[in-house]
């Protein structure tokens, strides 16, 4: 499937420093830093970035380009038509790196540490790379034709299901297995993995997500607004909790007659022991008080 690349600006704590942030990875946990045409031989893309008067320096790693300016120009007057430059060169379909013709590639040190849950069968095993832009959970190995490194976890025999985000792995095991047994084993084949460039996902697992995701936003449109209330309150207080904790949670539906909230819970806190009190405790909690009469109990549609 072709990739539809698009461009988020993201400002960072340098003021000089802009980050044009694509909804794909153009590296594999391979970083570069060029500081003028020349030491861009490799990169067409940032080649093509120097030609701009105000470039001072340009980094590609994992799925952003950031570019450090000249001050003869002010970011809030450039930044959209930069954006837009890159979102052009990315969809032409030309290399950003000639990896072949890179003198020397530095394999980047991965550390992988392991994080307990609250669901005692699910273990987080968090990179310090970013693996993923959006979440994706696997519930066995035909699930995982599009995901290479779900799909050669799926080959440890105690591997029951598999979780990643952002920058971090959750792993549910079978009961056969003990973590104590087993933890070392993990983190040193991710580390591994990760260490060799491989795929973390195809490029069409990709694809599929962001289709996904576009159709979320035209679904969303359609909501009434209790739905797009607790939508919001999810994403902006609620996902981050449950991130931190191995697990994600969707929107599934609002019932207004009932005023009852279905969730999906995912990655951890997928039949968890304590997600029933969390659901009743926290999240349940939460959207009454925020929502007021409009809510009377959550529930999970998948334990």
């Amino acid at each position: 499937m072709e990739k539809n690349f698009e461009i988020k600006i993201e400002a960072t704590s340098n003021p000089g420093i802009v980050k044009f942030e694509a909804n794909y990875f153009l590296t594999q946990h391979t970083s570069y830093e060029f500081e003028n045409i020349d030491q861009a031989k490799n990169s067409p893309l940032a080649q093509q970035l120097f030609y701009l008067p105000f470039v001072k320096r340009v980094f590609i790693a994992q799925n952003f380009v950031a570019i450090d300016k000249y001050d003869i120009v002010e970011w809030s007057d450039i930044q959209e038509e930069v954006a837009e430059q890159i979102k052009t060169y990315l969809n032409s379909g030309e290399p950003v790196i000639n990896e072949v013709e890179t003198e020397v590639t530095k394999k980047v040190p991965i550390t992988i540490y392991a994080e307990s849950t609250p669901n005692p069968a699910v273990l987080k095993f968090v990179a310090n790379k970013k693996l993923v832009t959006t979440g994706h959970e696997f519930k066995n190995i035909d699930e995982a034709t599009e995901a290479p490194l779900a799909q050669e976890l799926f080959h440890f025999p105690f591997v029951k299901e598999v979780y990643i985000d952002e920058n971090y792995i959750s792993i549910g095991k079978y009961d056969m297995a003990d973590w104590n047994d087993i933890t070392t084993e993990i983190r040193e084949f991710l580390r591994n993995y990760l260490e060799q460039g491989k795929e973390v996902l195809s490029a069409n697992a990709t694809v599929s997500k962001s289709e996904a995701e576009k159709q979320a936003d035209v679904d969303f449109e359609k909501l009434d607004d209790v739905s797009k209330d607790i939508i919001n309150i999810i994403e902006e207080y609620i996902k981050p909790a449950v991130a931190s904790d191995g697990g994600n949670i969707l929107f599934d539906s609002y019932d207004p007659e009932s005023k009852g909230v279905k969730v999906v819970l995912q990655g951890a806190c997928s039949g968890c022991p304590s997600s029933t009190f969390t659901l009743k405790n926290g999240i349940e909690n939460m959207l009454k008080e925020m929502l007021k009469d409009k809510v009377e109990y959550v529930e999970a549609i998948n334990g």
